[in-house]
């Protein structure tokens, strides 16, 4: 079983499958590991752990050991070796792969075989990262899974949520499956299951990533991003992937930071905008103590807190659907309603209200939509990120994740500090920050300025060198 798995670096405090990227990719360069024994031992604790956790849409095991030979080569043979070289990452399976088959959470594309891959995909081999696998998603990259699928199950406790579209690769990270993950995010689905998993993940500025070869949800909505075991690990992973893409039009050109170069530059002169109204009302007690405490210990290290009035959300969560609802139709059109019979019934009844709804109520949500973008803007222009709990709940069980159709109340709550930053297209990093009295993890995020991901990650990286709230892992 997995307690056999021995690598020449594992220790009794740090197991292998543990280690952040980053301590993996220099182990590599040192020799002291190879990229193949790597992703061995990775494949390995796949098949001893994932028929349970189900973290996998597909393992590409033969293609992982051959990229990873590829990474041994370029070592010995004395090239360049950059920060992912050889180190093993998942792609959620809706980022074409090559000669590999992407379902996007669907049986409808089960068989649907890409003959390129994805700008982002290319990006990661281009680095030199070993893809291990593709990882399961709800169907669509919508809310619920496809009946026929089985669900991504939290390893922290397999009675509670882990979170929705990019559950499989939060899942994997929080396992010790791969070393970081791509998601995407269309009103949560990065951040939801890095809270829910314990780990770091980015939600970045709309267009800063491309789009091209990724199953669309709502596309002015869906965002490309990355999770990792911390925030050094996310910036080695949002550097390689980060950029204009002539293959998609909606990508940002704004040149690519030096994300990598701005982890170790502190907290120094950085404003944090906190708004009490978001981080105390209608919050669960012990949710609000964990955002407090990450306040008190990004002060401490060198930020200054700002007071904010931020605008209420609540009308923006209300926008969010329709706006979702008609592009996922739009999306959807070549195959929905024609083969609706293999969707599955979450994702059919909201291509179905999509395609139901007046040209004068998606008006109205457009106009929401820039209100809130507007009002958004003018309260943060004083600070250069702002903090808010990752959702105002401890974690979620699945009981109860399995009455929101009928919690329309709870759904908005949960909502609330997601999807309207899908509307604005601002960045976020949600990290760890603390646990609830079940043990499982807290999650808070930092919202930052359009493209200034570099200073979420100064943020975050200095929180994280301070505390350990990212190492926590499960027990498997």
């Amino acid at each position: 079983m997995v307690s056999k798995i021995v690598s020449p670096i594992s220790t009794p405090s740090r197991p292998f499958h543990f280690l952040e990227l980053h301590e993996l990719a220099h182990s590599i360069r040192r020799r002291d590991i190879s990229a193949t024994e790597a992703t061995s031992c990775l494949l390995t604790r796949i098949d001893a752990l994932d028929s349970q956790l189900h973290s996998f849409a597909a393992v590409m095991a033969a293609s992982a050991l051959d990229q990873a030979a590829h990474a041994d080569a370029r070592l010995a043979a004395g090239e360049g070796a950059g920060p992912l070289l050889g180190v093993p990452v998942a792609v959620k399976d809706l980022c074409w792969t090559a000669g590999q088959a992407t379902a996007a959470g669907m049986p409808l594309h089960r068989d649907f075989v890409p003959t390129i891959d994805a700008t982002i995909v290319s990006r990661l081999r281009a680095a030199g990262a070993v893809i291990i696998g593709k990882t399961q998603l709800t169907e669509g990259a919508y809310s619920d899974h496809h009946p026929d699928i089985a669900a991504p199950r939290n390893p922290w406790g397999g009675d509670y949520w882990p979170g929705i579209s990019s559950s499989g690769s939060g899942v994997a990270l929080a396992a010790g499956l791969c070393y970081g993950a791509i998601g995407t995010d269309t009103g949560g689905s990065i951040r939801w299951p890095s809270a829910a998993n314990g780990v770091t993940g980015l939600k970045p500025t709309w267009g800063r990533v491309s789009r091209h070869g990724i199953f669309a949800l709502a596309p002015s909505l869906d965002h490309v991003g990355v999770m990792a075991r911390s925030a050094r690990d996310a910036s080695y992973l949002f550097q390689a992937i980060a950029g204009s893409d002539p293959l998609d039009p909606t990508a940002v050109q704004a040149p690519v930071a030096d994300y990598v170069g701005a982890i170790d530059a502190g907290l120094a002169g950085l404003r944090v905008g906190i708004d009490p109204d978001w981080v105390e009302a209608g919050i669960d007690p012990e949710v609000a103590a964990v955002v407090a405490d990450v306040a008190r210990e990004l002060a401490a290290l060198g930020a200054t807190l700002i007071d904010v009035r931020l605008p209420d959300p609540e009308p923006a969560v209300a926008a969010w659907f329709p706006i979702c609802a008609v592009e996922a139709a739009v999306a959807h059109e070549a195959t929905y309603p024609k083969r609706g019979a293999v969707y599955g019934p979450v994702l059919a009844w909201v291509l179905d209200a999509g395609r139901a709804l007046s040209a004068m109520a998606y008006q109205h949500a457009l106009l929401e939509r820039a209100t809130f973008r507007g009002r958004w803007a003018a309260a943060t222009q004083g600070v250069d990120m702002v903090l808010t709990p990752a959702q105002p709940m401890v974690p979620l069980t699945l009981e109860t994740i399995s009455t929101l159709g009928t919690q329309p109340e709870l759904v908005a709550a949960l909502q609330r500090f997601t999807c309207p930053f899908n509307l604005t297209g601002s960045p976020s990093l949600t990290f760890p920050g603390g646990a609830a009295s079940s043990g499982l993890p807290i999650g808070v995020q930092l919202v930052g300025q359009d493209l200034d991901e570099a200073s979420l990650f100064r943020a975050v990286g200095a929180y994280q060198l301070v505390t350990a709230w990212h190492r926590r892992h499960p027990q498997l």
